[in-house]
């Protein structure tokens, strides 16, 4: 049985990650053609209609990463100021679903985004300000710095990259697709670790 809700991973020209997309956007593109050759393996092959002259019926093999053509900002992702949008989803998976303050992990329902600063003491809304924290903790710190509270962070925030980012809003990331991910994201960062600890 195929399954169609795996996305592909799509890159620009350099082979720079730019973003992930369902089978219809990946078929869109083949049939563009936009897609300048795979890198990755098979996810699954789609059938379309017959042909009227030869009797056969179409197909488009999909990959797990493509490189494509077309317009690409990708450059601008890789330039030292980019940051990608803050959310918490990526916020929660960035922090592996720990609680900056308790060290325990949470189901994501569980969680809640922390200002180390208050936005109420101009705190500002933004990665290096933000860690994950549970809804208890968060109530106990209110809107006190960590150090008034007498809490400590475990870990010290981070912008991630690009790459990064693509990692952390993707849903199931397949082998092929986490090791071009990995070759991507910068040398010193804390989601080697964490992605390569065993479970």
């Amino acid at each position: 049985m195929i399954d169609l809700s795996l996305r592909v991973l799509r890159t620009d020209v350099a082979g720079m990650p730019i973003d992930w997309i369902g089978y219809q956007d990946a078929a869109r593109l083949y049939a563009l053609k936009q897609v300048l050759y795979p890198m990755g393996g098979m996810l699954f092959t789609i059938h379309g209609g017959i042909n009227a002259k030869n009797g056969r019926q179409s197909t488009l093999d999909v990959h797990s990463i493509v490189c494509t053509l077309g317009h690409s900002h990708a450059h601008l992702k890789r330039h030292p100021s980019y940051t990608p949008p803050l959310n918490n989803k990526t916020l929660f998976r960035r922090d592996a679903y720990l609680c900056l303050y308790c060290g325990k992990q949470f189901q994501p329902s569980e969680l809640s985004r922390d200002h180390i600063r208050a936005l109420s003491r101009g705190g500002a809304d933004i990665w290096k300000n933000c860690v994950t924290a549970c809804k208890r903790c968060n109530h106990h710190k209110g809107d006190l710095t960590p150090e008034e509270a007498g809490m400590e962070l475990i870990a010290v925030p981070f912008v991630p990259s690009h790459a990064e980012y693509i990692y952390l809003s993707g849903r199931r990331i397949l082998a092929d697709q986490m090791e071009f991910l990995l070759a991507h994201f910068p040398r010193n960062s804390p989601l080697h670790e964490r992605i390569e600890a065993p479970a």
